[in-house]
């Protein structure tokens, strides 16, 4: 199995939002900024959404790498549709937030953004937004932009495989989301979190040295 069906899976699954990993990235996140407003933005609320997007991210290459592993291409493509709605929820209930993914052209029509974000899919927003919402939540939405990798599953219909073509049409009848050229925005991940929320403390062994970033 070549790397390039590995490339392929993790974004088959019409919007892994997002891909911090250095190695082999499908998608690159830019630096986060706050969507214009006169409300300031906790920065621990920030931390939290970029860090439950990155542990979705994560879960969800895992199984999907795990399943190319032992049932091929095909069978894996089939993991976002059963798993991913999973991996939200788990990843959701760790950060205490709700997360998801979306795009302005769906694969999977239950990837529709909640209504806070509904303006910012209209628009097409291209760099990360940060947004107050009410009772002191705050709305993150990071973009995922196309690498030429994704273009197997994203890009032109005719540059499309017949195996990858026929699985998509069987578990995502309605999709739109092909046709895209590398660079495009392909979509985003959006997290909802709520006031007060806070990463994990470091474990109180840990030295001076070691620092608290993670």
């Amino acid at each position: 199995m070549t790397r390039s069906w590995s490339l392929v899976l993790v974004v088959a699954c019409g919007w892994i939002t997002g891909c911090r990993p250095a190695e082999s990235p499908q998608v690159s996140p830019a630096a986060p900024k706050v969507a214009a407003s006169s409300t300031p933005v906790p920065q621990d609320q920030q931390q939290v959404a970029v860090a439950a997007r990155d542990a979705m991210f994560g879960r969800l290459s895992a199984k999907l790498m795990e399943v190319l592993g032992a049932s091929g291409p095909v069978a894996a493509i089939a993991v976002c549709r059963e798993h991913a709605p999973r991996i939200a929820a788990e990843t959701g209930q760790q950060f205490e937030v709700a997360i998801g993914r979306t795009s302005f052209r769906l694969r999977n029509a239950k990837n529709a953004p909640p209504e806070w974000a509904r303006p910012l899919v209209e628009s097409r927003v291209a760099e990360p937004q940060f947004v107050p919402l009410p009772d002191g939540q705050l709305g993150a939405f990071l973009p995922i932009r196309l690498k030429a990798e994704c273009l197997l599953c994203h890009g032109p219909p005719d540059q499309i495989l017949p195996e990858i073509q026929n699985a998509l049409k069987t578990h995502y009848p309605e999709d739109q989301a092909t046709g895209f050229e590398t660079g495009d925005l392909r979509g985003w991940f959006w997290v909802t979190v709520p006031a007060g929320a806070r990463l994990p403390q470091p474990s109180s062994t840990s030295s001076a040295n070691e620092g608290g970033e993670r």
